[in-house]
C-alpha cells in the first residue's frame, strides 16, 4: 500500500494577484520543479511569468495531471482547493496579501485588458474575498491530507530571507534559500497600500 506521504505534492495558492507566481518562482528557483504549461506569456502584470498550469482548472472532472505532480509543485487558485482529492498529501504554501493591494492590483490588470471587475464595487469585492477566504481557511483546518504554510505577499518583499528560510523549512529543508530570496523584486511591488 502506497504511503500518502510518497504522493506529497507541493501548492502554491492563494487570491488572484496575491504573489502566487513570486513564490512559484522561488520554490522552482530553489529546487522544487514547477509544473506549467508556459501558455500564458510573461506581460506587464508579471514580468517574470505566471506559472499556471491549465489542467487544475479541470481537477473536478479530470484529475488525471496529479501523479505527474508528486514531488513537483503548482499553482492553484484558492478556490481550487477544494476540488483536490483525498488521496494525496498537499503542502500549500498559501499567499496573502492585502486585500485593496488585490483589488488594486487586479482593476488595473483588467483595464489593461480591456475587461471590467464585473460591476462589483472595492467593498463588496472585499467582504467577498474575505468571506471566501475564511470559508477556505475553515475547510483546509480541517483536511488532514493538507500541511499549511501562510506567507504574507508584503512581508516577503519587505524582508525576503527569513520567508525564504521558513519555506525551506515546511517544503523539506533541502531548497536553495540564496536562488529563492533572489527571485524577490521589490521594484515590482506596486499597488502599495502599506
Amino acid at each position: 500500500m502506497t504511503n500518502q506521504k510518497d504522493q506529497t505534492i507541493t501548492i502554491v495558492s492563494g487570491l488572484p494577484r496575491s504573489g502566487t507566481s513570486m513564490m512559484m518562482r522561488m520554490i522552482d528557483q530553489g529546487g522544487i520543479e514547477a509544473i506549467t504549461d508556459r501558455v500564458r506569456a510573461a506581460d506587464d502584470d508579471n514580468p517574470q511569468g505566471y506559472y499556471e498550469f491549465e489542467p487544475v482548472k479541470r481537477t473536478k472532472d479530470d484529475p488525471s495531471w496529479l501523479p505527474s505532480a508528486v514531488g513537483k509543485s503548482v499553482k492553484m487558485i484558492y478556490l481550487l482547493l477544494y476540488d483536490l482529492p483525498d488521496d494525496y498529501h498537499f503542502r500549500v504554501v498559501f499567499m496573502r496579501r492585502n486585500l485593496d493591494e488585490v483589488i488594486d492590483s487586479q482593476n488595473i490588470m483588467l483595464e489593461r485588458r480591456g475587461k471590467s471587475q464585473g460591476g462589483l464595487s472595492t467593498d463588496q469585492l472585499r467582504d467577498n474575498f474575505r468571506n471566501q477566504l475564511d470559508k477556505v481557511y475553515a475547510w483546509l483546518a480541517e483536511r488532514p491530507n493538507f500541511d499549511m504554510k501562510y506567507v504574507d505577499y508584503n512581508e516577503v518583499l519587505k524582508n525576503p530571507e527569513p520567508i525564504a528560510q521558513a519555506v525551506n523549512e515546511f517544503l523539506g529543508g533541502s531548497l536553495n534559500t540564496q536562488a529563492m530570496i533572489e527571485v524577490v523584486k521589490p521594484d515590482l511591488y506596486r499597488n502599495r497600500r502599506s
